[in-house]
């Protein structure tokens, strides 16, 4: 059972990472937009 609980946790982590990369690609990518403005 712990280790069920332990696989799910890991994969939760793996996915808020991957999500929080994805967020802050997106952040650049707009940051780089306005930059282009100027």
């Amino acid at each position: 059972m712990k280790s069920k609980v332990a696989l799910i946790a890991a994969l939760a982590f793996l996915a808020g990472c991957n999500t929080v990369a994805g967020v802050g690609d997106d952040i650049s990518e707009t940051a780089r937009t306005v930059q282009t403005w100027f």
